[in-house]
């Protein structure tokens, strides 16, 4: 297994406030940890025209699980936050980040 850090983007349309904002950091904190936190990498970064990037960790075979896993938290924490799918659509994943004991 190798942990990746995946940085996913997205738009907030009707933007976000404080709590769900909150609530979707506390849903993620677990998957930023040591990589992320040694490369200074921040678990959510909100821009002012409301993009935003959520990066995290996951163990995957490969990038492609990788991706798609972080995709799926992603979602998973926004729905948690009262953010429907069309308030914040997601734009492609990428890989920030490898840690592999390779």
């Amino acid at each position: 297994m190798t942990t990746f850090v995946i940085t996913v983007p997205g738009t907030f349309i009707t933007g976000i406030d404080d709590s769900a904002r909150s609530l979707i950091e506390r849903k993620l904190a677990a998957r930023h940890t040591d990589v992320s936190e040694s490369e200074g990498l921040d678990l959510l970064t909100l821009n002012d025209d409301n993009t935003f990037s959520i990066r995290l960790e996951v163990d995957a075979a490969d990038q492609y699980e990788a991706e798609l896993n972080a995709t799926g938290l992603v979602a998973s924490a926004l729905r948690e936050a009262g953010v429907e799918q069309s308030d914040a659509p997601l734009g492609p994943p990428a890989v920030t980040g490898i840690d592999s004991d390779l």
